[in-house]
């Protein structure tokens, strides 16, 4: 009888020694899988057509035609891809830096993107171009909208354009509505968001107040 047991005991941790190596080896599989399935290129270098065709999807779908649309030489110098006609720009993906991140705007909001452009050229920093365009943007020397205008960026860590579906992979849209000086009070809006994905005020009463909107995956 003691032997009976004991076989049976053996048998039983036998067993379960398999089921924990089978489920070890399992999650190993479906690791490989997943790792194989998450599809990532890093610093891509795209034509001009395809930085176009990829920086539009930034924008909304009835803008996408008509936008103006900038990106990069083979030298890595901001450039003018295409020449817009309906107030909407659009900006390429930027190969030099990590990710993948695509914007559009109204042009209302250009004066504000391009000095800011201007000043990472001249090698200020985040804190120096914040200190600068608000100052000038206090005395009227950086015009800036008088209603408000829309930013809307599509980015992703491991984002990236997929040349053969005309599609940008691994991304996320937020959307960023600039109304400068603009208050909780005067918006009815809150300083953070009630719950994911709703829209809240960012820097209430500056220059650069702005509703964020994140919309949920």
């Amino acid at each position: 009888m003691k032997y009976y047991c004991l076989v049976v005991l053996l048998v039983f941790v036998s067993i379960a020694g398999c089921k924990k190596e089978t489920k070890q080896v399992d999650e190993v599989e479906i690791e490989k899988v997943e790792e194989k399935n998450t599809e990532v290129i890093k610093n891509q270098k795209l034509t001009m057509e395809e930085q176009i065709l990829s920086a539009v999807q930034a924008a909304p779908m009835t803008s996408r035609d008509l936008a103006t649309v900038y990106g990069y030489d083979e030298q890595g110098e901001f450039i003018l891809l295409r020449q817009g006609s309906n107030g909407i720009i659009c900006i390429a993906d930027d190969p030099n830096k990590d990710g993948f991140e695509v914007v559009a705007y109204h042009k209302s909001l250009d004066p504000f993107m391009a000095r800011g452009r201007e000043l990472t050229k001249e090698g200020k920093n985040r804190e120096e171009k914040e200190k600068i365009r608000e100052q000038e943007a206090i005395t009227k020397v950086l015009e800036m909208p008088e209603v408000p205008a829309a930013l809307h960026i599509y980015f992703g860590k491991n984002g990236y354009y997929d040349i053969e579906k005309n599609e940008v992979r691994n991304c996320r849209y937020r959307y960023v509505v600039y109304t400068p000086f603009a208050t909780a009070e005067s918006t009815g809006l809150g300083l953070q968001p009630n719950k994911e994905g709703h829209p809240w005020l960012m820097f209430p009463g500056k220059y650069n107040a702005h509703i964020m909107i994140s919309p949920q995956d």
